[in-house]
């Protein structure tokens, strides 16, 4: 078993679509361990304030397979493939990182987001705060205490997972 880490995104009926991605997420995955949610303001584009938050889980999918799951899971809620890539989402689902691994096929892991948004990386310190970064050598907790943090406005909401149960 392989331990992934997912961020999870949503401007559009953020509630709707973070609470039904999520329960996505389980059902194909199984238990996921999820870290707050977070308001961040749109990066790269005027647009609505986002909700973020990341989920860790154990797969035996491939990293292919587990890409091609997680675009299988957005298109189901409403993502239109070819859009703009700063623009709004229902839902966005990245693979941050599989294990350890370091690659640049299918997909570049570790994603680079981690280092560079607030918003992936203050969940995932969070989340894991111990863990190690494949490439930096330092963990996530080092890392988000080294971020400046007046780089991007976020702050963590209460959310109501009610309907997650």
């Amino acid at each position: 078993m392989s331990r992934i880490f997912i961020s999870i995104g949503s401007n559009t009926d953020r509630d709707h679509y973070v609470r039904s991605g999520v329960l996505s997420l389980q059902q194909h995955f199984g238990a996921l361990q999820l870290s707050s949610v977070y308001e961040s303001d749109a990066v790269g584009f005027n647009g609505d304030a986002f909700y973020n938050l990341v989920a860790a889980t154990e797969t035996e999918l491939s990293v292919a397979d587990c890409v091609q799951a997680l675009k299988q899971i957005e298109d189901r809620h409403g993502r239109i493939r070819g859009a703009e890539k700063f623009c709004g989402r229902t839902l966005d689902l990245d693979l941050l990182t599989y294990d350890q691994l370091t690659c640049q096929q299918p997909i570049i892991l570790p994603r680079g987001e981690i280092t560079e948004n607030a918003f992936v990386l203050w969940p995932m310190a969070e989340l894991a705060p111990q863990n190690i970064h494949p490439l930096t050598g330092l963990s996530y907790a080092e890392l988000w205490q080294n971020y400046p943090k007046n780089k991007q406005k976020i702050w963590p909401v209460p959310f109501n997972w009610s309907e997650c149960n």
